[in-house]
């Protein structure tokens, strides 16, 4: 039974594999809204004094982390990648990874 699962997930090529696209993209979107909202949030309590500018800054934050990982979700989603870096190499070596096993 499990040996069918590993066939029938090796025959399916990393172009197409959309759980591992999904995978990629609610990690990127994790992890980016999640750093970019420390980074406001440490900015803000450097830079501003009233609750609203600093709430106002790590909403910013926030709203630059989400962006991000949509347009690197988008990319990823279309094939191709905008920098050298983008985690559609980590998709396919993931998935390279299981067809090694």
């Amino acid at each position: 039974m499990a040996e069918e699962k590993h066939r029938s997930r090796r025959e399916i090529p990393t172009k197409y594999d959309l759980d591992a696209k999904w995978d990629a993209c609610l990690d990127l979107t994790i992890r980016r809204s999640f750093h970019s909202t420390l980074a406001g949030a440490g900015a803000a309590l450097l830079l501003f004094r009233t609750p609203t500018s600093r709430w106002a800054t790590v909403a910013f934050g926030a709203g630059v982390g989400i962006g991000r990982a949509y347009s690197e979700c988008s990319a990823i989603f279309a094939g191709s990648s905008s920098n050298g870096s983008s985690p559609i190499s980590a998709v396919h070596s993931v998935a390279s990874q299981e067809e090694g096993d």
